[in-house]
């Protein structure tokens, strides 16, 4: 199901990034070409340059390339470009501002642009998650159409276990392959 497909996969800042190079790998054996999308601050987390080598396309943060050649990403082009759009880790900072259209990032641009769909999965503290201004900012997300990979309960980061765990990446590419399943049929 994920053949040929074309994905863009934005990452946010949220700890669960680490799992983001495993995912890469799973879509790129399934045939897809993935283009990373991630935040600046999501680079604190995992390294642009690991998931360079894995999708084998340079990762996208910025604008403007910063070899100062003029180069612009055109976040209109990808989201053209796009069969869909994967937001994993997507933290409640990336969360909030989609629900209210602000793009203040190469990431949130490219979403606004998307003619696509858009899988996302969330990844925060229990506390968070469960806020009500979160609750109320997925349900906007969905309303637009953004298809929502739930969190697990598990031990989270901070040491505490509750929801908030981002689905594992094997289980995020069943979903995907299985709800693309279910729209052919």
């Amino acid at each position: 199901m994920l053949k040929n497909k074309k994905i863009i996969l934005g990452i946010t800042a949220s700890i669960a990034a680490y799992k983001i190079p495993y995912l890469v790998r799973l879509l790129i054996k399934k045939g897809a070409d993935v283009q990373v999308i991630m935040t600046n601050n999501a680079k604190n987390l995992v390294s642009d340059h690991t998931l360079a080598t894995l999708s084998k396309r340079p990762v996208l943060c910025d604008f403007f390339s910063h070899n100062n050649n003029g180069t612009r990403n055109s976040h209109v082009d990808m989201g053209n470009w796009a069969d869909m759009m994967i937001i994993a880790p997507l933290s409640a900072n990336t969360l909030g501002k989609m629900a209210n259209g602000i793009t203040d990032n190469l990431l949130l641009a490219t979403y606004l642009a998307a003619d696509c769909p858009v899988y996302i999965a969330p990844a925060m503290n229990k506390n968070m998650y469960n806020h009500p201004s979160t609750q109320k900012n997925i349900k906007t997300l969905q309303s637009f159409g953004n298809i929502l990979i739930s969190p697990q309960k598990g031990e989270l980061a901070n040491g505490l276990s509750g929801i908030g765990r981002m689905e594992e990446p094997e289980n995020i590419v069943k979903f995907i392959a299985n709800d693309l399943k279910r729209k052919t049929v």
